[in-house]
């Protein structure tokens, strides 16, 4: 049998690389400075040069929808106003989507959310100054998870370089290794702002099959003016298709098994089958289906024992049990994934893997082994039907109180995952109920969204606003769902601005409030602690109203205190913030 599947995406850190303009004359710091041609006429140069940084920026927009940008977040500036402008026409024209946040933090967020349903890359066009730094969240993340963005900072003028003009700053290579590219221009009139596009849009997709997609930037210096005049027709470019990995082969091996970490994607289960292989997959993975699935919980047990090959796909971040099993001495360590990987121990495959012969007659058995391990497990944690042992004039009394029953972490799990289906969309918060998740749900082809590149909980609320307006946009049927905790909702309250004039999506944020940050009541420091400065520091006690906050943005709030509210609550269709009040 021989079948191949898309390598997962793997955190790493590759080399920034920086692409700068052809220039005459540099400055000791700064980008370089790339100087006009000398125009024909005294009225010639004032034309050109009240018409670069507009022309310069209707140029690019357009050629960035060419080469196959259909997303663009917009904060408002002023040294930035000239590409806000190009993409406000754009948008009128029906030739891409235009979304307006204030705040560039969760707008860089937006950003991985579009990018993230779509595997497109998306822009995102910011002003000078801390409005740039503002991205860099957003930037490490889609690093890390190799989500394609494509950062458009507006910038001074090499002349205001160095000379502390009002908010400037050194922005070429702010990111650091969080940008896979950066490349520096000038709004003059021997600007290339085509050649930018297709440049970037190149880089973003991963640079010709060199690597895998990822975030840069592109650094604009402008001179006044900054806008005005009329549009400017740009020339035409073709379409910038990401170009196919390399294969390489891996056969199957007795004691082999597949763990499948964040953004693996569903191929990962097809692997495992065709290796004869048991398959551990964290909820994100969008893998965690299929005959060889089994919880995580089995690495614990004394079948681990048995593992001689670990095949990583993905990014996996959520067990300490597969992270022992992964760094034993004695199981070889095979990670799809690609040059520059980061704290990887094993083999590092680069590019798309191919499975060659058939699994031999161990595989029934050792996969076997695994799967019903993980049913006992399975079954263990289920909660019991009630009311199944009583007489029928006792059974409905039964069913009343079992609707009555407050809601638990594992309760509010299971119920999203079982009313996610393959037509919806399920986004994770970096939380501890995306860890009761891991333990207590089985099966279901479902794709799944979440920031695990550097599992933070920053921007989750605009993550999931932008993988819904995504979803919707493609003529998805069903309902994006948003699973996070209280304070992974409230550190992106500012995501919940949507402006009027855009559409707001099938989206139900769905926040287990437990009144602060019990993640940490599973670390040592928990038990070791001064109880009064745990809860301080690290707890972080929360009493916001909830049901306020949402008003204040728009958004309608569901209060769910009981099983039988949450149960009602999960089959809306309206965008809304259910707030789930958590019994423990």
């Amino acid at each position: 049998m021989t079948r191949s599947w898309r390598t997962a995406r793997v955190a790493c850190s590759p080399r920034c690389r920086t692409t700068r303009p052809r220039s005459r004359a540099r400055r000791a710091s700064g980008p370089p400075i790339a100087r006009p041609r000398r125009p024909t006429s005294a009225t010639t140069t004032r034309a050109v040069a009240d018409a670069a940084a507009a022309s310069y920026a209707d140029r690019l927009l357009a050629a960035l929808v060419d080469a196959g940008v259909h997303d663009v977040v917009v904060c408002p500036g002023s040294r930035s106003q000239a590409l806000a402008l190009a993409a406000a026409r754009l948008a009128r024209e029906d030739r891409l989507a235009l979304h307006v946040r204030i705040d560039e933090r969760s707008a860089g967020f937006l950003a991985v959310g579009l990018a993230r349903e779509t595997r497109a890359p998306v822009a995102i066009v910011v002003t000078s100054g801390t409005a740039v730094a503002e991205l860099h969240p957003a930037m490490l993340e889609a690093h890390h998870a190799d989500v394609p963005l494509i950062a458009i900072t507006a910038d001074r003028p090499p002349e205001l370089q160095g000379i502390r003009s009002n908010q400037t700053t050194m922005q070429p290579g702010i990111f650091a290794h969080a940008a896979r590219a950066v490349v520096v221009a000038l709004a003059d009139a021997e600007a290339t702002p085509e050649a930018d596009a297709v440049r970037i849009v190149t880089e973003a997709l991963g640079a010709e099959g060199a690597r895998e997609p990822g975030p840069v930037q592109l650094d604009v210096g402008f001179r006044d003016p900054l806008s005005g005049g009329d549009a400017h027709a740009h020339t035409p470019v073709d379409r910038v298709v990401a170009m196919p990995r390399e294969t390489h082969a891996i056969a199957p091996e007795p004691g082999t098994v597949v763990v499948a970490g964040a953004d693996a994607g569903p191929a990962a289960s097809a692997l495992a089958i065709d290796l004869g292989a048991p398959l551990v997959a964290e909820p994100s993975s969008s893998a965690r289906f299929g005959p060889n699935l089994v919880v995580p919980d089995v690495v614990a047990s004394e079948l681990a024992d048995e593992v001689r090959r670990v095949v990583v796909v993905g990014h996996p971040t959520l067990t300490r049990v597969v992270t022992r099993l992964v760094r034993r001495d004695d199981v070889e360590v095979v990670v799809a994934g690609r040059r520059g990987l980061e704290n990887v121990r094993g083999t590092v495959v680069e590019g798309d893997l191919v499975v060659e012969g058939e699994p031999g007659e161990w595989a029934r058995a050792w996969v076997g082994r695994w799967v019903q391990a993980s049913r006992r497990l399975l079954d263990a944690d289920m909660a019991p039907i009630p009311g199944a042992d009583l007489a029928r004039d006792r059974y409905a009394r039964a069913v009343l109180e079992d609707a009555r029953r407050p809601v638990t972490r594992a309760m509010l799990a299971r119920a999203v995952w079982e009313h996610t289906w393959p037509h919806d969309r399920l986004v994770l918060g970096a939380s501890r109920l995306i860890r009761v998740l891991d333990r207590t749900v089985g099966g279901k082809p479902i794709t799944v969204h979440a920031n695990r590149g550097l599992a933070g909980i920053d921007g989750t609320v605009s993550t999931a606003i932008g993988v819904a307006l995504a979803h919707d946009r493609a003529g998805g049927r069903g309902v994006t769902r948003a699973l996070m905790g209280d304070l992974t909702l409230l550190h992106d309250v500012g995501g919940f601005h949507v402006p009027a004039d855009e559409p707001r999506p099938r989206l139900q944020i769905v926040v287990g409030n437990d009144g602060g940050g019990t993640i940490f009541d599973d670390l040592e420091v928990a038990g070791t602690a001064d109880v009064r400065d745990f809860a301080r520091v690290q707890r972080t006690p929360q009493s916001v109203d909830l049901a306020s906050l949402a008003a204040a943005y728009g958004w309608q709030h569901v209060l769910v205190e009981d099983r039988a509210g949450l149960e009602r609550a999960l089959t809306r269709a309206a965008s809304c913030l259910v707030e789930v009040r958590l019994a423990e």
